[in-house]
């Protein structure tokens, strides 16, 4: 998001920094480069450079579904969920129409608007990921339960569009949910390899939906950085372990239309195309975990620690024996195990997009805030997320070190095209 004042402006509008051509002229002389083609071939090469590294780090906004849920997962999350405040429908389709100009802007790493104009009025972008690569943002809309009914009110003439898998999920066991992280009317996920990125398009997205919308709660996450993790492999969470070895393929077609994404015939029509979100802020008591013996950490995932591999085999991919057991008589992966009760039967799948977070010390106990927000994706809530969930908190020994804080369901609309905008199926 380039806005340099120092920059020199060529004809397409990208900008290079003076200290980059003159450090690029420094190489072979400058009197060889301005003498063998002029300053515009300079200025041609860099600028080359320059578009091939930052098309490299665009996720398109616009498409058959929204980017950020099979898109390959960035180094960073800010995710907030928002309560509406106007009583207005066309209020609530201007927003919309608003963030879908603004959110395909900011993929593109340009900015909401200038940076400075009036100096006597606010900048309509606020400037802090001037210079910044797009970082392979990702904007991701849903809408909550609420936004349908709310007190018994159907405050925009939505009710009866409202699908049956968008409602409120049930209590589990063992749950100490608290309000401040808990429900939306609607929900924004922001990823990017650049944190300052995401939190750039979060703000400038509350800033838009003023008068519309307020803050309800927002939670940072993030995974092992690309630059530190060069094999790509499964990213671990902060007990240690790996994280997301079962996930479905992103790249079949076949497997993310049974899996994620909802199908004509689910429900709404205006779904079709888009996916349910559920997010869950799930504590984990760092310090109890960090007493644990490894032997015991093991059994409570029911894989190895190092390998990632189920217990019993080699291998991360290896396909787990449930049956198979020690010189002792005793199965490898215990039943209570949480890689056993969230694979189940093998039939109930989600696609996760967990992220770690880290708040600081808990006042209450002056232990590290830590933990995961738990993202996942899928089509039937009802039949996914819900019955794993159940078997997990009714059974799972890792409830010992865990508790879950917040949670909120959200249906993910679908993607929209250039001339459209982000929920024009719910509204029309």
């Amino acid at each position: 998001m380039t806005n340099n004042p120092n920059s020199i402006e060529t004809p397409n509008e990208k900008k290079i920094s003076r200290r980059d051509v003159l450090k690029t002229a420094g190489v072979g002389g400058v009197g060889v480069l301005l003498g063998a083609s002029g300053f515009g071939g300079l200025l041609s090469m860099t600028e080359s450079k320059a578009v091939t590294k930052e098309s490299a780090e665009i996720v398109s906004f616009y498409g058959k579904h929204q980017s950020g849920i099979t898109t390959k997962a960035q180094n960073h999350i800010y995710f907030v969920s928002l309560d509406v405040t106007t009583s207005k429908k066309e209020d609530l389709i201007k927003l919309f129409k608003d963030w879908t100009k603004a959110s395909a802007l900011m993929t593109e790493g340009k900015t909401v608007g200038e940076l400075s104009s009036n100096e006597f009025l606010p900048p309509k972008d606020t400037g802090e990921a001037a210079g910044l690569s797009p970082s392979n943002l990702t904007i991701t809309f849903g809408v909550g339960p609420s936004l349908f009914v709310k007190n018994n009110q159907d405050r925009f003439r939505l009710k009866q569009k409202q699908p049956k898998e968008l409602v409120d999920l049930p209590k589990f066991p063992l749950d100490a949910l608290e309000e401040e992280w808990t429900g939306g009317d609607l929900c924004i996920q922001a990823c990017a390899d650049d944190l300052q990125v995401a939190f750039h398009a979060i703000r400038n997205l509350i800033r838009i939906a003023r008068g519309k919308a307020i803050l309800r709660w927002a939670q940072t996450g993030f995974q092992r950085s690309k630059q530190a993790d060069t094999k790509n492999e499964t990213p671990r969470n902060l007990f240690g372990f790996k994280d997301g070895t079962i996930n479905p393929d992103v790249n079949s077609e076949k497997e993310m239309n049974e899996i994620v994404w909802v199908q004509p015939g689910d429900g709404p029509n205006w779904l079709v195309n888009g996916s349910y979100l559920v997010v869950r802020r799930i504590q984990m008591f760092i310090e109890v975990w960090d007493r644990t013996l490894l032997k015991e950490q093991e059994n409570t995932f029911g894989r190895h620690r190092v390998s990632g591999a189920p217990l019993g085999q080699k291998n991360e991919f290896d396909k787990p024996d449930f049956n198979h057991k020690d010189e002792n008589g005793q199965v490898f992966i215990p039943a209570d195990s949480h890689f056993r009760l969230s694979r189940g039967d093998g039939t109930q799948k989600i696609l996760r997009r967990g992220f770690s977070y880290s708040d600081g010390m808990d006042v209450k106990t002056g232990a590290l805030d830590a933990g995961l927000l738990f993202v996942g994706f899928q089509r039937t809530p009802s039949r996914q997320f819900i019955p794993i969930q159940t078997r997990l908190s009714n059974m799972d020994k890792l409830n010992e070190y865990i508790s879950h804080r917040g949670s909120a369901i959200f249906a993910c609309l679908p993607g929209t095209k250039q001339g459209g905008f982000i929920g024009e199926t719910l509204f029309n």
